[in-house]
């Protein structure tokens, strides 16, 4: 509007210059005028600076409702002018009147673009027409000359179509000035948004890395976020594996549904979309599409937003907030909670890899204590059997002659005994030093699992007499690619394991059976059982649980190499126990297919 204005003020100033040239042309530089038309040439020059001053000051006050009328009446008025003038002074051959309909083309052009450029010449190919025939009729010179009709149309479409497509071109151009604009205004709106959530989200990640306990970093987020997207509820879910495990929750049902430390399966769960790198809107809780969908439900929540945490390209996790209204979320508040995925996954990493580092620093200082704790261990491991065998030494050395073959007989099965206590003790010292450091060697062959088992249960039952060992074998089993030593030697610690701690006069049995494709043999006791939270413990370098009636003696070995043998070929070891109720411990093995 303010351009169309600014054409209008400007097409009166011009009117109102060329009404003072026109008294101009008439007073001074028209001295062969026609004496009965010069009454009528002062009038139409008198009218002419008068429209001219009217239209100046209608065109600086006129209101915008007005532009449109005024302009076409100006332009009228602007032709009947041209035209009226050209018609009073085709009185003399040659007059160049005529082409001052020029500027009424030009400023059809101006007004309507190009179709006032292309219309205004057609509608004056009449007035060319009149004027030569008026001139030809009435006063001397040459008859009617065509010419002078088509040349001038001519010539002033071409300027109507120069002008007009000029004007129209720059319409365009201001049009997409103010386009481009608008368009400018937009994105920096966008942007300032954007700046704001960027900020806000860089205070919940700040807050949220304020420190390296989950506990207090989680606190701190919460009020920050809870400023910025009021919830009802959120939790944050670390991915574990296929697992899905909760670290932090807070709001409604925080303590009961879903709490922290809590794990479940992530096929089934939303969560199995999220891991994709989608942000997940949920608008109704309702709809039931999810097992979970049920408990939150009942806490009263019904909308739900999910975004993933984003370490550079790889989903970590998710943080979720429910609100208890339907469809409660904003498009703003989306990109807030996106965005806050990928920052929340960085501070969540470094709390993570604190609380690894962390780890790793107890379970050093755990291992340096079981190493001490193994070294006077071995000491006295040590200490007794050698002190049997050169006590035992000794006494064969001093008193040969004086003992009886009894005597002698004794002593020297006492030496043995030890001598074997020495032996084996050194030998999983080696083993474990082997394991360690891959040199640990294997002879794989077929072999027939079930005479290990047997033979294994023969020596045991042959090396003592204070508890029974049974083998059950009920069914042929299938060769195995194994060391048959070392499975032995597998058994054998958990056959002995099973007697050390079995009451006298009780059973071990060791069962022996294929299932699905495995082999499993399963070494059950009725001692005193192993607590839960120690049953990972007995499996590593030195570990000893504490059970009813206190440790029996050994090393802590012993289920560290049997279980680095059994993964070796390809199983396990595992243990079902609790307190008072005994123990089985069961070697799996792949069968050969």
């Amino acid at each position: 509007m303010s351009g169309r204005v600014a054409i209008e003020r400007w097409i009166a100033w011009v009117r109102l210059g060329a009404a003072a040239f026109a008294l101009l042309e008439v007073g001074l530089f028209s001295p062969d005028m026609h004496p009965s038309y010069r009454p009528a040439e002062w009038s139409l020059s008198g009218a002419f600076v008068a429209g001219a001053i009217v239209l100046l000051v209608l065109a600086r006050n006129a209101p915008p409702s007005w532009l449109g009328p005024l302009g076409f009446s100006a332009l009228l008025f602007d032709v009947a002018v041209v035209c009226i003038y050209g018609i009073l002074f085709s009185y003399e051959y040659g007059n160049q009147t005529r082409w001052a309909t020029i500027l009424v083309v030009v400023e059809a052009a101006l007004r309507y673009g190009l179709l006032g450029g292309v219309l205004m010449p057609v509608a004056l190919i009449g007035y060319f027409a009149l004027n030569e025939w008026w001139r030809a009729h009435e006063f001397t010179g040459p008859a009617f000359v065509v010419d002078r009709v088509t040349f001038p149309s001519g010539i002033v479409l071409l300027m109507g179509l120069i002008v007009g497509w000029l004007v129209q071109r720059l319409e365009h151009e201001a049009a997409a000035g103010l386009e481009r604009a608008a368009e400018a205004e937009r994105l920096r709106d966008t942007l300032g948004r954007r700046v704001d959530v960027l900020e806000a989200a860089n205070r919940s990640a700040r807050a949220l890395g304020s420190s390296l306990e989950i506990d207090q970093a989680f606190g701190a987020f919460i009020r920050e976020v809870r400023g910025l997207v009021p919830f009802e509820r959120t939790a944050i879910v670390l991915v574990d594996n296929n697992n899905a495990r909760t670290i932090a929750t807070a709001g409604r049902g925080s303590r009961d549904v879903f709490p922290p430390g809590s794990s479940g399966p992530i096929a089934g769960s939303v969560l199995e979309r999220v891991v994709t790198g989608e942000v997940v809107v949920r608008s109704d809780l309702a709809r039931l599409e999810y097992p979970e969908d049920s408990l939150l439900v009942d806490l009263g929540l019904r909308s739900e937003l999910i975004a993933p945490l984003l370490l550079g390209a790889r989903p970590i996790g998710m943080i979720s907030l429910s609100r208890e209204q339907v469809d409660a979320f904003t498009e703003d508040e989306v990109e807030l909670v996106a965005l806050l995925g990928r920052l929340v996954a960085t501070a969540i990493q470094n709390i993570r890899s604190y609380e690894a580092e962390r780890n790793t620093v107890e379970e050093l200082r755990r291992l340096s204590a079981l190493r001490a704790d193994f070294v006077s261990l071995v000491s006295h491991e040590l200490r007794s059997p050698m002190a049997a065998v050169i006590g035992a030494a000794r006494t064969l050395q001093a008193r040969w002659r004086t003992l009886n073959a009894d005597q002698r007989e004794a002593f020297l099965a006492l030496i043995a005994d030890e001598t074997n206590r020495l032996a084996a003790l050194i030998g999983d010292v080696l083993d474990t030093s082997r394991i360690e450091a891959g040199t640990f060697n294997y002879r794989f062959s077929d072999v027939d699992l079930a005479t290990i088992v047997t033979d294994a249960v023969g020596a045991a039952a042959i090396g003592q007499d204070e508890v029974r060992v049974r083998a059950d074998v009920p069914e042929p089993l299938p060769p195995i690619r194994g060391d048959a030593e070392r499975l032995r030697q597998v058994l054998t610690n958990l056959i002995d394991n099973a007697v050390k701690y079995s009451p006298a006069g009780d059973e071990v049995a060791v069962h022996a059976r294929r299932e699905n494709g495995r082999l499993l043999v399963e070494v059950s006791d009725h001692g005193p059982g192993i607590p839960f939270d120690q049953q990972r413990l007995i499996f590593e370098k030195f570990g000893r649980a504490d059970v009813a009636g206190g440790s029996k003696p050994g090393t802590g070995l012993g289920l560290f190499i049997a279980r680095s043998i059994a993964e070796a070929h390809g199983g396990t070891i595992l243990v079902h126990s609790r307190p008072e109720s005994g123990s089985t411990f069961v070697l799996e093995l792949p069968a050969t297919p």
